[in-house]
């Protein structure tokens, strides 16, 4: 009983030795650095309006609807870009379910921009992506979208595909990747031009 006391304590000793440091001290300490490096990423790169309001994150996909501001890709999370179900929609391309989504976005869309049934639309704004919360389009689906915000909100259709080529993001580290429009900045760029 007494060796068995002296091999218990030091091992319940260092469980909360551990559990201090591995539970509390460096999770303080790793967020500590990040609020100090990287302040507006460690609270969530987080968006306000011009009242200090949050409106968004520029790392999360939102739901947009109305014809005068760009569309993100659909989103297979929950109810639509709900963070805590994030995740795909795990269709596979035989299924009948995904097809039958894939139809009646696309229709959805033709019928937005006036096109007639049977023209192409951009694929990625008719198919989930993996995480569900996509915040990025590319800038052909930004393009394929400006003539209906542009008739939408009264301005010039020029206006507004220079307003997307300014709001172009560049590949990670100028190798991977592909060049991107956030669907938040953009709308908000949108917005300040009233």
């Amino acid at each position: 009983m007494n060796a068995a006391l002296r091999q218990l304590r030091p091992a319940i000793l260092m469980v909360i030795v551990f559990s201090i440091i591995t539970g509390l001290a460096y999770p303080l300490a790793v967020t500590g650095i990040a609020q100090v490096v990287f302040p507006g990423k460690a609270d969530g790169s987080l968006m306000r309006d011009a009242d200090g309001n949050v409106i968004g994150s520029e790392i999360i996909g939102q739901m947009f609807t109305s014809d005068e501001y760009f569309w993100g890709r659909p989103s297979a999370a929950g109810d639509g870009y709900d963070a805590a179900a994030s995740s795909g929609s795990n269709l596979g391309p035989t299924s009948q379910k995904l097809r039958d989504q894939v139809t009646e976005r696309a229709q959805t869309l033709r019928e937005a921009h006036g096109l007639p049934d049977d023209a192409l639309v951009p694929a990625e704004l008719v198919t989930a992506s993996g995480s569900g919360l996509d915040p990025h389009i590319s800038p052909e689906s930004a393009r394929f979208q400006a003539a209906r915000v542009a008739d939408a909100r009264g301005l010039e259709e020029q206006q507004v595909l220079d307003l997307i080529d300014d709001h172009k993001e560049g590949r990670v580290l100028w190798l991977m990747g592909e060049e991107t429009v956030n669907v938040l900045k953009l709308n908000i760029a949108l917005d300040e031009l009233d």
